[in-house]
Formats: structure tokens, sequence, C-alpha cells
């Protein structure tokens, strides 16, 4: 009868140490590429929070140009009527005529200026709202990093300390923080710890 050669035991252990620490390294990269997405996308949010709120900015400073004009020709509109009333039935007819042009003339221009002015207030109405969305989106992003940042580190923990419990609890944060970073893109979920400050 042939003998049967059992596996030697610590090379058992050696083997199933080695097989943790591929998965636990091949879990780490993972998780190194989730970070990469979740630090892109916090970058992405700020940089068009601060674009569209230059863009509002600029918008809101040519409103004020706008409602000054239109201010202006309101006035001048006001001051014509005021001595047309007051002179009109001294007044020749062909100056009549002049100012009653002008008044026709302040009013048009009134009126455009308010119309002007209310398509800027509309559209920087609407990069201030884009700004308010990128604003949301930034905090869930940088607390997906903080928590994969965790997730690595307590993964190169397991792997030293040959720790299952270690590796599961960084596993748990990294699956925190893609949770996080998937909100980060959608705002499928809103936090209000997340939104107190806004």
């Amino acid at each position: 009868m042939e003998e049967v050669e059992l596996p030697n035991p610590e090379e058992l252990e050696e083997h199933k140490e080695k097989s943790f620490t591929r998965r636990v390294a091949l879990t780490t990269a993972i998780f190194a590429v989730m970070l990469a997405i979740a630090s892109l996308g916090g970058k992405n949010a700020m940089k068009e929070m601060l674009l569209a709120q230059q863009q509002a900015s600029d918008l809101w400073a040519f409103y004020q140009a706008k409602a000054l004009r239109e201010h202006q020709y309101r006035i001048q509109k006001s001051r014509l009527e005021v001595d047309l009333a007051e002179r009109s039935p001294a007044m020749k007819p062909e100056v009549r005529k002049k100012f009653e042009v002008l008044v026709a003339k302040y009013t048009e221009e009134e009126k455009r200026y308010n119309e002007e002015k209310k398509e800027i207030e509309k559209e920087a109405k609407k990069l201030e709202h884009e700004r308010d969305i990128n604003r949301a989106k930034d905090p869930y992003f940088d607390f997906a990093e903080a928590l994969l940042q965790i997730a690595i580190v307590m993964a190169s923990i397991a792997i030293l300390s040959n720790s299952r419990s270690v590796f599961f609890f960084g596993l748990v944060l990294a699956l925190l923080g893609a949770v996080l970073t998937v909100d980060g893109f959608t705002l499928f979920v809103k936090l209000p710890f997340l939104h107190s400050g806004h």
C-alpha cells in the first residue's frame, strides 16, 4: 500500500497567509482607485462651484450696471415729464414735440434696460443654483476621501498584523467611502449633517 503524504500544517498556514495578503493587496488597489475617483469628484465640484460663483458675480455686476442705466433714464424721463407739464402751455409746438420724442425715447430705453436686467438676473440665479449644487456635493467627496484613506491604512495594518478583523473594518470604511462618492456625484441621498452650513 502506498503512503499518503499529509500536507505540512506550517506550509498550509503560510499559503493561507499569502492568499490573505494577496486579497488584501488587491482590495487595497481597488480602494486606491475609489480614492482617486472621490478626489477627482471633489476637485471638480470645487472648481465648478468657484467658476459658477465667479460667473454669477460678474453677471450681478452687469445687472447693477443695467439697473443704474435704467434708473438714469427713469430720472431723465421724469424731469422731462415735469418740464413738459409745467411749461407745456407756453411751449411752441415744435419744442413740445421734441420733449415728447425725448420722453418716448427715454421710456423705451428704460423698458429695454429693465428687460435686459431680467434676463441677466435669470442667468445669474441659474449660476448661483449650479454653485449651490456643487457646494452641496463637495462635503460628500471630502468625507469619502477621508474614509477611503483610513481604509487603505487599515488594509496595510491588516497585512502587517495578518488581522482579518482589521481588514473587515477597513472594508466597511471603504464601502461607506464608495457610497459617499456615488452620492457626491448624484446627491441621491442628502445627509443632513453634510448640509448644516448651507
